[in-house]
């Protein structure tokens, strides 16, 4: 699923000139550590971090992973999202792109405040 997810990746804006369609960096622990996923992800141009198995300790990958597993467990804090009781996937996204933006509005208000 890595390689479709590299795909999904939109363009990035910022500064003036053509959006980037890639990230720089790809931090991913052991499950992602096979020749060929890093081979592809570098062919791309991106700087692969992936945990190695049996050599590296996958904790010094946690201060990048942490950001991810809080954001998933702020997704999963809405009960519908995480038992999917929704048969057709357009119901599903909706749902979680609602969850998503609520999300992003108390994360503003909290800003404001």
């Amino acid at each position: 699923m890595l390689i479709p997810l590299l795909d999904s990746v939109a363009p990035i804006r910022g500064r003036r000139g053509r959006p980037r369609w890639r990230p720089d960096k790809l931090h991913a622990d052991k499950a992602y550590d096979q020749p060929v996923l890093r081979a592809e992800v570098r062919r791309r141009g991106i700087v692969v971090r992936i945990a190695r198995k049996g050599v590296e300790s996958s904790e010094r990958l946690g201060r990048h992973r942490w950001i991810v597993e809080a954001c998933l467990n702020w997704l999963l804090r809405n009960r519908r999202l995480v038992r999917r009781y929704d048969r057709k996937a357009e119901h599903f996204q909706a749902f979680a792109d609602l969850a998503c933006t609520l999300l992003t509005y108390r994360r503003l208000l909290k800003a404001t405040k």
